[in-house]
């Protein structure tokens, strides 16, 4: 066999390969080209990576952790439902009747019951969310369960392991969750004092071979605590020192992170006990014990907590997201980390600016991910030549993931705009119907617009060549990355 028979043979393979790759991903047009060019430049070996990064989720066992959660709230779900559609809803802020639609949406997609008897406490620094969060597990009294993206073995990861392991000897359930791929540096022995007391820690989606892990592309983006079923913690946070600002390179983390109390924690908790169920060999069932019963007057926010993730035919908190700016009449202040959206969201914000909507979005100047911070970059004209206005914070790193209409209602939470946390990521997203908590953050927003250069049209064309290059390169690898 000459060179010539064994190049052709090759070729063969790698069309062969790249049927399969069109047939595989034949309902996501931007992820088939970004596959198929991977496997012109990299014949074969492309098809390898493909298998790793591209593998579907099997998702029989989660649609039936799913099931079985949702016939407990069934009933309550139905009920809710029917009264949003035949508008006999009682709101306690009438105004929020304007989002019954958006409402019952969240609520049909994502079973996300919407409660008004919610609190609501902001924090956008590392230092007063550990704080108040340390205080809580102090105060517990039956469980602290927690599932972070990232935990450190670092001064804040063990200040937070000590207390646990503090409640753990009281007789306090406590579970932790964390991701095995953002969490890769974390010590195989970290829990082991947890443990060791009759805490719990697992695992999400672990290599059962080493070095090789066949679900890396599917991680557990969340970040949740939940105290007793009473307190809950969601946001963008991780567990790590440099959430706290003690980064020589990134200096000040901005973030933004809710303390809740109220009926919403429940939804919470329910997502919780069904990702440790999905991760952990010892099932919890979702009874009583974790679901206490609330007053109605515990607090006066109405609140949705959507969950999405790859265990769903649909991109709930994606979809909430376009929902909110098509309701804008006024402004859309938005904040991300990281801007690598598909066509429907870009399309939403476009038409927003284009209908006179002030359509602010702000963006960190550092970057953390290579290819994210490119890929970010390349939609910028697309959205400073529809009218919108971008900003580039330079006051540390920009971590928060917030949504701000019209100072009316908003969303915070764990999920990026990009395609990543809307299809392969499983998130968590709070969003709150209340003018006040609105406002509130959108006053944050304004303020922070002091620490960050506004981005203009005559700027962005000016930017280097090879910049160009590596926006347009990130750009199209982004729907796989």
């Amino acid at each position: 066999m000459n060179i010539q028979d064994i190049f052709s043979i090759f070729t063969l393979l790698n069309i062969f390969l790249a049927i399969t790759v069109i047939f595989l991903e034949r309902r996501n047009a931007s992820s088939t080209w970004a596959w198929l060019m991977i496997l012109y430049f990299i014949p074969v070996i492309g098809f390898i990576l493909y298998l790793i990064l591209g593998q579907k989720l099997r998702k029989r066992k989660l649609n039936k952790l799913l099931r079985d959660s949702q016939r407990i709230i069934e009933d309550t779900v139905e009920g809710q439902k029917l009264q949003l559609e035949q508008r006999d809803f009682a709101f306690h802020d009438p105004g929020m009747s304007a989002y019954r639609d958006m409402i019952l949406m969240n609520l049909v997609g994502s079973y996300s019951l919407y409660t008004q008897n919610n609190s609501v406490q902001i924090y956008t620094d590392g230092n007063s969310k550990f704080d108040a969060l340390l205080r809580d597990i102090e105060a517990a009294q039956h469980h602290i369960h927690l599932v972070y993206y990232i935990v450190r073995n670092d001064e804040i990861g063990n200040q937070l392991l000590d207390a646990l392991v503090e409640k753990a000897k009281q007789g306090v359930e406590v579970r932790f969750l964390y991701d095995h791929i953002g969490s890769k540096g974390l010590p195989r022995k970290f829990f082991a004092k947890l443990t060791g007391v009759g805490g719990h820690a697992a695992a999400f989606f672990p290599s059962r071979i080493p070095y090789l892990n066949l679900k890396l592309n599917y991680r557990n983006h969340r970040k949740l605590v939940i105290i007793d079923g009473y307190t809950g913690y969601i946001g963008g946070f991780n567990i790590g020192d440099e959430y706290l600002g003690r980064s020589k390179y990134f200096g000040e983390w901005r973030d933004t992170h809710l303390r809740v109390k109220g009926q919403a924690v429940q939804q919470m908790q329910a997502q919780f006990l069904m990702d440790w169920n999905m991760a952990s060999k010892g099932m919890i069932d979702l009874n009583e014990r974790y679901f206490p019963r609330f007053k109605p007057g515990d607090g006066g926010i109405g609140m949705q907590v959507v969950a999405s993730g790859p265990d769903s035919e649909y991109q709930q908190i994606k979809d909430a997201y376009i929902k909110m700016i098509y309701s804008a009449k006024e402004s859309v202040s938005l904040q991300t980390p990281y801007f690598v959206p598909d066509e429907s969201l870009m399309t939403a914000l476009k038409i927003a600016a284009l209908s006179g909507v002030e359509v602010k979005v702000m963006l960190p100047s550092k970057q953390d991910h290579f290819f994210v911070y490119w890929a970010t970059h390349s939609y910028v004209s697309e959205l400073l030549a529809g009218g919108a206005k971008c900003y580039l914070y330079e006051k540390g790193f920009l971590h928060a993931k917030t949504l701000v209409i019209d100072g009316k209602i908003a969303s915070v939470g764990t999920a990026n705009i990009d395609i990543r946390s809307f299809k392969l990521n499983f998130e968590m997203n709070a969003f709150m119907y209340d003018s006040t908590t609105a406002a509130e953050l959108q006053r944050i927003f304004e303020e922070d617009l002091f620490y960050c250069e506004e981005l203009t049209i005559e700027k962005y064309s000016k930017r280097p060549l090879m910049n160009r290059f590596k926006e347009s390169i990130s750009r199209l690898l982004s729907p796989i990355l």
